[in-house]
């Protein structure tokens, strides 16, 4: 019955068990899904076909592998963590794991991981309790533990094996940060033992577990041990001990194998940690605590440690934070873009961009390099078609250069994209991207050209940060297919794409630019149209308190350090100087024409603008860009309005008045329809302006306070500085109503 049972069990985690060459291979499919995920009826599973091959006579080593197409393992279940709801369950949940990986490491034979795809968090915690690693060289094949981007830390094991097999510091560099690494890379520190191509995969893992069965004596010990013991079999004794000549590898050993050396490493590790998160994210520290326990007190200490802060960390209000934001992507992932979900995407077989500019050539190389296609720029001049090729090959030179890209693919990837001052190859492109000067006229005029020569089929999609889609669809003779796709600078980094809809855009023509911004691996949000779209128009009165700040004599550097501290990844001057001072400037008339007085804009910036302070892009903004360290330029107080007789105002009242200035903004945007979701508006702000993730987005934020705390406070702003703080109505609305704006 019991055997039965078991049997039931794997076959619902889908696991099946075969017996090939005296190995025992056992492949991982779940059912119904497009990745492996780890749950406890999964560890019950496989604990279950262990102790098969351990009571088999006939086995003497084990593979352990994937079914799945492009992914090995890629995680813990992350709905499962969402069942938890205290931190005794979650330390509880973490044991479980860590007991279930501990009697992998302890199976007395030889367990070989055969990685391909993604093998992250749970999943790399897996291979890490295998003797034998090996992946496949696919660009596919991915190893980290991302845990901390859940605000998490590893709770199977994983602070404490990791470091042990590749040493501290790279373990730390691993999981403090969440990255993830390449098979070659993983090979180079020792993550993983070999790297193979995908089609050798089943058989050299089978291969290399019948060889440690047979000739290899495995002490149940990983890191420098396990490879030791391994380099011994394969090289002999004196390639390890030249392995040990390295002089990376003695000053690694010097610093971590003795206690001064451990508390340098640790205090220099918590000292950059600190100054990164700013105390805001727990989990990077608790990680950091976890490791340095278990090398100080012992394995035994640092598991349970590892146990603890995981389930303090399962249960806090970051971890909650983040973990809505991953599913509020996965679920953008799986939509369209419209409420029409029968809707399909056309096939995309060329792009065309105009306009050479900074915009223009990120959008041609996430176009061809990223999503695959043909492309073909089109600017005024040779100069501007010429940039646009140079900014392309500068983002292929730098992937080269860290090894992501070799430059044979670089060179064939920069064949996809031709430049040119004509529209010569514009015939057939089923995309044009506009990226040229903000200028109705001119771009009525291009999508005029455009039309006369491209097919019907073809989409006009304009970069456009303010111009309204309405206006620039009334010169079109396809209205149906002129849509908004709004990128943010740097193209190639930043993740998020605004897709914006007026009301005759063709359900199709959305479910296209969708697709290609996924393709472009781009995080998309569709927004309705109006004045400033959503990202833009949230960020003006943002950026507009801050001047009124600036007017009311704040310090530059208090003003945006108190911005740093609330979250944002910088302060509202520093992006001012970003952006360009000149072009804030020319956007305030548009706003305040749209929305009146209460977006109106300080007059206290135009002294510096026609002082010819533009920014970083003239090196004369608000700081100095002379390339000496960053600071403020103390001669721009005397253009505005104090002088140098500045102010002190409390930090933590500056930060209030310009988030609550952009959260009101975005309860207006859902009131007035140009979000579809306070979803959206949360995956907006985040990606596409900065906001804080631990805070959840504008609208997390809004229930985090209360609805009804948010609508004081701005009611308090209101009486002291007048109309611009008026309350969305849509806010009103919902405290009436006893209300959140994201269901409980």
């Amino acid at each position: 019955m019991a055997a039965m049972k078991a049997q039931e069990l794997e076959a619902k985690q889908g696991f099946t068990y075969q017996v090939e060459d005296n190995v025992a291979v056992l492949t991982f499919d779940l059912p119904g899904e497009s990745v492996n995920t780890l749950s406890p009826e999964t560890g019950e599973a496989f604990a279950a076909l262990l102790s098969r091959a351990e009571k088999d006579p006939a086995v003497k080593a084990v593979v352990f592998l994937s079914g799945k197409k492009d992914n090995f393992v890629a995680g813990a279940k992350i709905d499962f963590l969402q069942t938890i709801k205290t931190a005794a369950e979650a330390t509880a949940a973490s044991r479980q794991g860590q007991q279930g990986f501990d009697r992998l490491d302890a199976f007395p034979k030889p367990v070989v991981a055969a990685i391909h795809g993604a093998c992250l968090g749970g999943g790399l915690e897996w291979a890490l309790a295998c003797d034998y690693r090996i992946a496949t060289d696919s660009p596919k094949t991915t190893l980290g533990l991302p845990e901390v981007q859940l605000g998490l830390i590893p709770g199977a094991g994983g602070t404490q094996r990791l470091p042990a097999l590749i040493g501290a510091q790279a373990a730390l560099d691993l999981i403090l940060t969440g990255k993830n690494v390449k098979p070659a890379k993983a090979k180079k520190l020792g993550l993983v033992d070999e790297v193979v191509p995908a089609p050798l995969l089943r058989s050299l893992a089978v291969r290399r577990a019948r060889e440690l069965s047979e000739g290899l004596k495995v002490e149940r010990t990983h890191g420098q041990g396990l490879k030791a013991v391994a380099q011994q079999g394969k090289k002999g004794l004196g390639g390890f001990l030249l392995g040990l000549a390295n002089k990376e590898l003695w000053a690694e050993v010097a610093l971590e194998d003795n206690p001064v050396g451990r508390k340098v490493l640790f205090d220099q590790a918590r000292k950059q940690l600190r100054k990164k998160t700013r105390g805001k994210y727990p989990a990077p520290e608790r990680a950091l605590q976890a490791i340095r326990i278990g090398m100080e007190s012992g394995r035994a200490a640092g598991l349970e440690a590892e146990a603890r802060f995981f389930g303090e960390l399962v249960v806090s209000d970051v971890s909650k934070r983040l973990v809505e934001i991953f599913f509020a992507t996965t679920a953008l992932k799986k939509e369209n873009g419209t409420s029409n979900t029968d809707a399909k995407p056309r096939e995309v077989k060329k792009v065309g961009v105009l306009g050479g500019g900074l915009m223009g050539g990120g959008i041609a190389y996430v176009s061809s390099v990223l999503q695959g296609v043909p492309v073909r720029v089109k600017d005024k001049d040779d100069l501007g078609a010429g940039r646009a090729l140079k900014q392309v090959q500068s983002i292929l030179d730098e992937r080269v250069k860290k090894r992501s890209l070799t430059w044979r693919e670089s060179a064939s990837k920069m064949a996809l994209i031709t430049a040119g001052t004509g529209y010569e190859g514009f015939k057939n492109v089923d995309v044009v991207i506009e990226a040229v000067f903000e200028d109705l006229a001119l771009k009525h005029r291009i999508i005029g050209e455009v039309e006369a020569v491209t097919g019907d089929h073809c989409i006009f999609a304009s970069n456009t940060s303010s111009i309204p889609i309405t206006e620039l669809a009334k010169g079109s003779r396809r209205p149906e297919q002129v849509i908004g796709m709004h990128y943010f600078s740097p193209v190639h980094k930043m993740p998020l794409l605004e897709i914006i809809t007026h009301k005759g855009t063709a359900d199709w023509v959305t479910a296209t630019c969708v697709e290609i911004g996924k393709k472009q691996g781009k995080t998309v949000i569709v927004v309705n149209d109006g004045p400033g779209f959503y990202t833009s128009r949230i960020l003006a009165p943002y950026m507009n308190e801050a001047a009124f700040l600036l007017a009311e004599g704040a310090d530059i550097a208090e003003l945006d350090k108190a911005l740093v501290e609330f979250g944002f990844p910088v302060g509202p001057i520093t992006l001012l100087d970003e952006v360009g001072i000149d072009v804030a400037q020319k956007v305030g008339p548009i706003m305040e024409a749209a929305f009146g007085k209460r977006m109106a804009a300080p007059k206290a910036l135009e002294k510096v603008v026609s002082e010819g302070r533009l920014g970083r892009k003239n090196k004369k903004g608000f700081y100095t860009y002379d390339g000496k360290k960053k600071e403020v330029d103390v001669s721009v107080y005397e253009l505005l309005p104090h002088g140098k007789n500045r102010k002190h105002f409390d930090a933590r009242e500056m930060a209030e008045r310009c988030a609550l200035q952009m959260v009101n903004e975005a309860v207006r945007c859902l009131g007035e329809g140009i979000l579809r979701s306070p979803r959206d508006g949360d995956v907006g702000a985040i990606f596409g302006l900065g906001f804080p993730p631990f805070l959840g987005g504008p609208f997390r934020y809004a229930d985090s306070l209360g609805p009804a705390e948010l609508l004081r406070r701005l009611e308090h702003y209101q009486d002291k500085y007048g109309e611009r703080f008026t309350p969305a109505p849509a806010l009103i609305d919902m405290v009436k109503a006893g209300k959140t704006f994201h269901a409980k």
